[in-house]
């Protein structure tokens, strides 16, 4: 199998498994979470410290990165590039997990958290203007669809 052919595969993957876990289960979650009080939540198989509401947690952010790396691969990437934000992706997802696992909720981990996001959102900007002036015709329309994506996803990010 080639490395495009694999890359979908992977990203496809990655997707359905957010998909799956952030919609379908988070939807039947979300009806339990309503009903029940933390206390009747914490004895069923979706307590926040159980290993499905452990898993419930981390599904989402896991199924991005594993579908960051397959769409890196699908589109060409170096492999130095794949490795580097793969092992990058990897260290904030265990950093997460420790935070999540020790109760460690603190102002400084979302300041942190915060201004990362907000980075990344600077320098995502700024490649989608460079992107933005080579387009002509209705690809400007397409990407200027992706700025409101963007942005929408960074009011998403910040506001939970």
């Amino acid at each position: 199998m080639t490395k495009r052919k694999s890359g979908l595969v992977i990203f496809w993957i990655g997707a359905i498994w957010a998909i799956l876990w952030g919609v379908i289960i988070a939807s039947t979650r979300a009806m339990l979470v309503h009903d029940l009080t933390n206390a009747e939540l914490n004895q069923t198989v979706w307590a926040f410290t159980g290993p499905l509401g452990m898993l419930y947690g981390f599904a989402v952010p896991l199924g991005a990165i594993v579908a960051g790396i397959g769409i890196l691969l699908y589109s060409g990437a170096k492999g130095s590039t794949v490795w580097k934000v793969g092992i990058g992706l990897f260290i904030a997802f265990i950093i997460a997990q420790v935070t999540y696992a020790l109760y460690f909720y603190s102002v400084p981990l979302f300041a942190i958290g915060g201004t990362l996001i907000l980075l990344s959102f600077i320098g995502i900007l700024w490649l989608w203007a460079k992107e933005r002036m080579a387009l002509k015709g209705s690809s400007t329309t397409a990407a200027d669809f992706k700025l409101v994506g963007y942005v929408f996803m960074l009011i998403a990010a910040w506001f939970i």
